[in-house]
């Protein structure tokens, strides 16, 4: 059976020592959120993800939903681990107390979603697209939709979903057809249906808040003329009761390869009531909001999933008698030794782990930023988080479930046949991860937003600043005793990425094809240096305790030998990334269509 422990030392090790949580209790509004609180706050979510949510993770999965006359059944177990959810305060987290929020800085939240995701993805969905709806309607819903709303969204009592996707359209939502009707008092009448919607109907909420995109009778073609929409599935009384039931049904469940014990749904609109939110064939403007904020839940996702996974593997790789090791027995007394003395073994888990600890730093970074970009009073500061934000989005969102599927599968692989077996737990954790990699704009498609938008966003600032921060952090650790070949390291796939991006925007400029080709192997090739960066910064912490004699000698030890294992074997793979995009599009476009 697997098991799961959130890794709460390593997640205290980048809050305190690498990130300095502290700086977040001087923000306005944070001032109780102090190191301690913090603290005391994620001892109780890796708890209840451990003790509640985790135990359910493959129950849930062998069972799924289920589909009774358009109502959809959890899995047993899932309502009652929802009521606790609610009751224990953990939907209100991060949300603003004026509503009946917690108040709590968004970088909390990210931490207890990984452990979330590690512990029960198919359950972090449902609360997790509330938090969507939530943050949708808090940035452009008008005063009386957030009154009549979020409080319920907050506590958990109403769930929320996005509306997106249609059959016909996919990621193109300039051609969605679904059509709002202006029905008087304010109200619009919606109809059309959405596809693939999580969350979409489900027991464990009285009501569900659906946002959905859909266009008015007057609205230009494309994207600018959509609009988002807030269609309860029973409309409030003035009271803010449950009335009657919405003209939104659900029509299907999809049968799914993973997350089985999340409902994802096709809904039909019929007439449903909705209000609009923010301003007419302003939508996408709106709904970017969930969006981005899904993708960085997505990554989480990734990561979380690899996490759990990784745990699993080493456990059995420490007790699974299997060989002995090439330099002689290690376990004399044994039948065999234990297959972690295999050095291929060590170099798949080593692979995870790097990947994993360099990659939370990462996420945890990002989640900072969101706090300071929402927080702080000094404008060039919020400024320049908002664009870290926004530049990192879409390689947290496409790196780590690329990798966090890649490393779902060296997990499986140490494992051999028992792997393969569903008693074991890792099959399981592969087929939940595959999705990662597909839904909230699949990663080709962050790659080009990456390439598209970002890179060129306002001349190129936004790079630029992470070339600048990054080269800093390579110059200061240069100058510390026995970090020289990391700075190196760093330093020379930090050129590499710089010299992509030049290639790319004269490349790009004279023949979009190119940057379409190269886009993926850059947004890879960014994600090993901003995961580097981070392995840089936290050997610069680690190798400091260890001179200074403080703290644990053989934590801070193994972060130094994780780190020489990423700058040895994986950073390198920048190299490759660059000669791939150097290699341009002729290789990728030279085929005529009928030659394929």
């Amino acid at each position: 059976m697997p098991t799961y422990t959130a890794p709460l030392d390593d997640i205290r090790y980048l809050l305190h020592e690498v990130h300095d949580i502290g700086q977040l209790a001087a923000l306005p509004g944070f001032e109780d959120a102090t190191p301690a609180m913090i603290d005391e706050v994620l001892a109780g979510g890796a708890t209840f993800c451990e003790d509640v949510l985790f135990p359910l993770n493959q129950s849930g999965d062998a069972e799924g939903v289920h589909l009774d006359h358009g109502e959809v059944r959890t899995p047993s177990g899932f309502k009652a681990a929802y009521t606790r959810y609610t009751a224990d305060g953990w939907t209100a987290i991060s949300a603003e107390p004026t509503y009946g929020g917690t108040g709590l800085p968004e970088m909390v939240r990210f931490v207890i979603e990984e452990m979330l995701c590690s512990a029960n993805l198919s359950f972090s969905m449902y609360p997790g697209l509330s938090h969507g709806a939530y943050s949708a309607l808090m940035s452009h819903g008008s005063e009386e939709l957030k009154q009549r709303f979020l409080p319920k969204l907050i506590d958990g009592t109403w769930g929320g979903t996005m509306c997106l996707t249609e059959a016909h359209a996919g990621t193109d939502l300039g051609i969605l057809t679904t059509k709002a009707e202006p029905a008087g008092d304010g109200a619009y009448r919606i109809t059309g249906q959405k596809i693939f919607i999580s969350a979409g109907e489900h027991d464990l909420t009285e009501n569900i808040v659906h946002l959905v995109l859909a266009k008015l009778p007057d609205a230009p073609g494309g994207t600018k003329g959509i609009s988002l929409f807030l269609v309860p599935k029973f409309l409030p009384t003035e009271e803010g009761g449950l009335g009657t039931r919405n003209g939104v049904t659900c029509g299907s469940v999809e049968h799914k390869m993973g997350i089985k014990a999340s409902a994802t749904c096709v809904l039909n609109f019929d007439n449903a009531i909705g209000w609009l939110v923010g301003e007419p064939h302003k939508g996408m403007r709106a709904m970017f909001v969930m969006m981005n904020g899904a993708r960085l839940a997505v990554g989480l996702q990734g990561l979380g999933l690899s996490e759990v996974a990784y745990q699993n593997a080493l456990a059995y790789a420490k007790e699974r008698l299997q060989g002995r090791a090439l330099t002689g027995p290690k376990n004399p007394d044994g039948p065999a030794d234990a297959i972690l003395v295999h050095p291929d073994v060590r170099k798949g888990l080593l692979r995870i782990k790097a990947l994993n600890e360099g990659m939370r730093s990462l996420a945890y970074w990002v989640g900072i930023r969101i706090d300071l970009e929402h927080r702080h009073p000094d404008a060039a500061v919020r400024q320049d988080a908002a664009d870290m934000v926004a530049l990192m989005t879409p390689v947290l969102k496409a790196f780590l479930t690329d990798k966090g599927f890649e490393n779902t599968n060296i997990a499986l692989q140490t494992l051999g046949g028992h792997g393969y077996i569903r008693e074991y737990g890792i099959e399981q954790y592969v087929r939940d991860a595959r999705i990662a990699q597909i839904y909230e704009g699949t990663n080709a498609v962050q790659a080009l937003d990456l390439v598209g938008r970002k890179l060129p966003m306002d001349g190129g600032r936004l790079v630029r600043r992470f070339f600048e921060i990054v080269k800093g952090d390579v110059d200061t650790a240069a100058a510390v005793g026995g970090l020289e070949d990391f700075a190196k390291a760093l330093g020379g796939s930090l050129y590499q990425l710089q010299k992509a991006t030049m290639l790319l925007a004269e490349r790009g400029f004279a023949n979009p094809d190119e940057a379409g080709a190269a886009a993926s192997e850059y947004l890879h090739l960014m994600g090993y240096v901003a995961v580097g960066w981070q392995w840089l910064r936290m050997a610069t912490v680690s190798q400091q305790r260890l001179a200074a004699g403080q703290g644990e000698r053989r934590f801070h030890d193994a972060k130094l030998k994780t780190a020489r294992f990423f700058f040895a074997r994986l950073l390198p793979e920048t190299a490759t990334l660059l000669a791939a995009i150097q290699s341009g599009a002729a290789p990728i476009m030279a085929l005529a269509v009928d030659e394929f």
